[in-house]
């Protein structure tokens, strides 16, 4: 069963001269497994549609519904909701708070009331999930971890709450390269395990080699939802929104314009490459 959106609109400060409508009418369906890239200029409303689906924020009209669970406020469900649909903010290091990195992780599942052994075998799981070995890092304070090393407990933390979709805000934001591929290739992972993947992110490159499917979101309403490379090839539509093309596409598309043959759909490194090669073949 999925997370649906049913027409929700959202206003902050509703009713008073600072009034700012965030969200327009929105409709979406996110299923169990997939991998969804949520893109947007700053102030869209990303970050305010992906806090209706777990239940932070509520629709002040439209409904949410979680596996068709009612996403509404002081529901006995919320609970159940929020072990279902976790959510990563960016820069989530800034939560870590407990003493050892197991403390910290066990937090979650803690607050659920679960058994000492039920906790401590999902804090082992989700530390596996993310590559943080169990005993190397079980002890150590979190404030003394890389980095990428704090960026994976701060995942592991919502991890080990079991949930079923895992909505990120900017997850690799400020990272050095290598901290960056670590989460990145970790996401990929969690998602070919079956666990449902939104990434919101101003990286068109990450999400043009990541995503499957691309939602846009446009001043409060959804302007495109469909598989990536369609949503890229509508190039200039996007860029009058104020976003980019992944880099790749951008050089297919300057080839073009000089003349040569090259695919200007070509989204990722890999095909930009064969692309590149393919013309100079013919030079």
């Amino acid at each position: 069963m999925p997370i649906v959106l049913d027409n929700v609109s959202y206003t902050y400060k509703p009713d008073t001269p600072f009034a700012v409508k965030a969200l327009r009418d929105v409709s979406l369906t996110i299923r169990s497994g997939q991998f969804i890239g949520l893109i947007g200029h700053t102030g869209s409303g990303k970050s305010t549609l992906i806090q209706h689906c777990n239940g932070l924020l509520f629709p002040g009209s439209g409904k949410v519904t979680v596996d068709n669970i009612p996403v509404l406020p002081k529901s006995k469900d919320l609970k159940t909701i929020r072990s279902k649909v976790g959510l990563v903010f960016q820069y989530p290091e800034q939560q870590l708070f407990e003493e050892t990195v197991a403390l910290d992780i066990a937090y979650g599942p803690k607050s659920l009331g679960l058994a000492a052994g039920e906790i401590e075998r999902r804090v082992r799981w989700a530390m596996k999930m993310v590559d943080l070995d169990y005993n190397k890092f079980k002890d150590v304070s979190p404030f003394g971890l890389s980095g990428g090393e704090k960026r994976r407990a701060a995942i592991a933390g919502v991890l080990a709450m079991q949930p079923k979709y895992l909505f990120l805000d900017e997850p690799v934001a400020g990272l050095d390269p290598r901290g960056k591929d670590e989460i990145l290739g970790q996401l990929v992972r969690l998602n070919e395990k079956g666990l449902a993947i939104v990434l919101v992110s101003h990286s068109m490159d990450d999400i043009a080699r990541l995503a499957k499917r691309l939602i846009v979101i446009h001043e409060g309403a959804i302007v495109y939802d469909d598989q990536v490379r369609q949503v890229f090839a509508k190039a200039r539509e996007l860029s009058e929104m104020g976003l980019d093309a992944p880099e790749a596409m951008k050089l297919m598309l300057l080839l073009n314009k000089k003349g040569f043959p090259a695919r200007p759909d070509a989204l990722t490194a890999d095909e930009s490459q064969e692309e590149i090669l393919k013309v100079l073949a013919h030079v």
